[in-house]
């Protein structure tokens, strides 16, 4: 599994600032974190982009197969955010929720969360900022049992999922070739 490991999460996740990142609620058996990105493209490209390009801008260090893999989210009711690499395949979420250009909700357990046997929502939520562009949220509310202690979790998911959206963020900014 090429996950990075809790300390090299943790310190290159350290790295990256996004516009707006907090844990908003963390106790011993679940988290919610939140992260925000302001891009200066309009809510249909950012939806096209989030949905559509999610192998070119997911971060290919926090997926089980790296540059082996390909991404993939199918946005409808019942489709998948999959990762294919060769006979390797896994489902990182279904897809529960499609609002095209608004919301994509996807439920699962990222990660190593999957592999705990927790489960989680994780929400994208693109709206018109203020000043032009569009604001997109992340959120990701995970829980479950497990022995150990969620909220410890908690400020690395958020980390990584700033890591993610960033990527997200950095390809919208990229100028059109």
């Amino acid at each position: 599994m090429r996950w990075i490991p809790l300390a090299g999460a943790m310190a290159l996740a350290s790295m990256y600032h996004p516009a707006d990142a907090a844990v908003k609620d963390a106790i011993a058996s679940g988290f919610t974190v939140e992260n925000a990105e302001l891009v200066q493209v309009d809510a249909d490209a950012a939806w096209k982009a989030l949905v559509h390009d999610v192998d070119r801008w997911w971060p290919k260090d926090h997926s089980w197969w790296g540059t082996e893999s390909m991404l993939s989210i199918d946005a409808r009711a019942g489709g998948c955010f999959c990762e294919i690499a060769g006979a390797r395949q896994a489902r990182h979420m279904a897809v529960v929720f499609v609002d095209p250009g608004r919301t994509l909700r996807m439920t699962g357990g990222l990660g190593p969360l999957q592999g705990m046997g927790l489960d989680g929502a994780l929400e994208f939520r693109l709206a018109p900022a203020d000043g032009g562009g569009t604001r997109i949220t992340m959120s990701y509310r995970a829980g479950g049992y497990t022995p150990d202690d969620l909220s410890k979790l908690a400020p690395v998911v958020d980390k990584v999922q700033a890591q993610q959206l960033r990527g997200l963020a950095d390809f919208l900014r990229k100028p059109v070739k």
